[in-house]
């Protein structure tokens, strides 16, 4: 007896594991067909409180918009960065320089100008200053709606509702942004990238 009622609890956890599954992926694919078209969204996934978007937009790869040099970007934001540059080993054979633009709050960027794409390109980032903004209007104390308005034209807001933190990936998965909320404000953006350095 005890055997049987073991088997139909485990049998009930391994269902309703499932179920939540098949749950994460119809939710992930219905907020695909929410995503606005420049983003253009390739997959979605939702794990726990994190759902991940692959995107192939500039926005993702060029989160502060695209520029030839540091120069440009500092200008343009017209606020006031404090700055350090330094040499990195980039695929063991040569030194690249890399500048870090840093805030008052420990908000930075780290960025080099690649001779590849003639660009300037993300290596690292944390932003928690709300007046640095993304190219995509994305800054520290949005509401997680704003944020989600970004990239989805609309959604259920129960899709939302229990997810803390966004990736927005790049389709190689190269490099991309993490927004973490904290209750419904976005309380800090993380640049990430696979560039590399040693």
């Amino acid at each position: 007896m005890k055997k049987i009622l073991l088997i139909i609890v485990l049998g009930g956890l391994f269902f309703s594991l499932s179920a939540q599954e098949i749950s994460c992926r119809a939710k992930a694919m219905r907020m695909m067909t929410y995503s606005k078209p420049e983003y253009m969204v390739k997959d979605i996934k939702v794990l726990g409180d994190t759902m991940t978007v692959y995107s192939l937009a500039d926005y993702v790869i060029y989160p502060i918009g695209k520029w030839e040099n540091v120069e440009q970007y500092i200008t343009s934001t017209q606020l006031q960065w404090y700055r350090e540059v330094g040499y990195k080993n980039y695929f063991d054979s040569m030194q690249v320089s890399v500048n870090t633009l840093k805030r008052l709050d420990d908000s930075y960027i780290d960025m080099y100008r690649s001779i590849a794409t003639g660009r300037v390109e993300m290596v690292a980032g944390k932003i928690t200053d709300p007046e640095v903004k993304l190219d995509n209007g994305v800054h520290v104390g949005m509401t997680k709606e704003e944020v989600f308005r970004t990239v989805f034209k609309r959604f259920p807001k129960s899709y939302v509702s229990d997810i803390s933190v966004l990736k927005v990936i790049s389709g190689a998965g190269e490099v991309g942004q993490i927004y973490t909320f904290r209750g419904n404000k976005l309380r800090h953006i993380g640049i990430i990238s696979k560039y590399k350095y040693y």
